[in-house]
């Protein structure tokens, strides 16, 4: 499995798990998926980026940047600001389970952005969590 495949695998595993996320979105509504969700609420796994660390000679260490959009149907951003900071402690305890080809050295929110959406009834969050992942060998 690749490093990015194993981070988001990993993300989605921790947030299923937590029950300060689930609560607030069920686990079925944490998706990988390329259309605009249909569900509310809901937390899509979107876009990433891995970028090779270069801290290592060895080149076996990654930093992946990975995108998670949160929905919800509402008036204001409350909801997905909710959602978001359940997201982040969900996060923040501990390190990633990334399988058995990566460690996770390292995870963490970087950034949360809120946004309305153009059709005036649903609410967007825009989440990126850091993680330096490497090779176990």
């Amino acid at each position: 499995m690749s490093v990015e495949n194993s981070v988001q695998v990993g993300i989605r595993s921790r947030l299923i798990a937590t029950a300060g996320v689930i609560v607030l979105v069920p686990a079925g509504h944490i998706l990988d998926r390329s259309q605009r969700p249909i569900i509310d609420p809901s937390i899509i796994l979107g876009e990433g980026l891995a970028v090779e660390d270069e801290d290592s000679l060895a080149r076996d260490r990654w930093r992946v940047f990975s995108t998670l959009h949160i929905w919800k149907k509402e008036e204001s951003l409350a909801g997905v600001r909710a959602i978001a900071w359940a997201i982040r402690m969900a996060i923040r305890p501990a390190r990633l389970e990334l399988g058995v080809d990566f460690h996770c050295a390292d995870c963490r929110v970087s950034s949360v952005r809120y946004v309305r959406d153009p059709d005036g009834v649903t609410s967007h969050g825009i989440l990126t969590i850091e993680t330096l992942a490497e090779t176990v060998e």
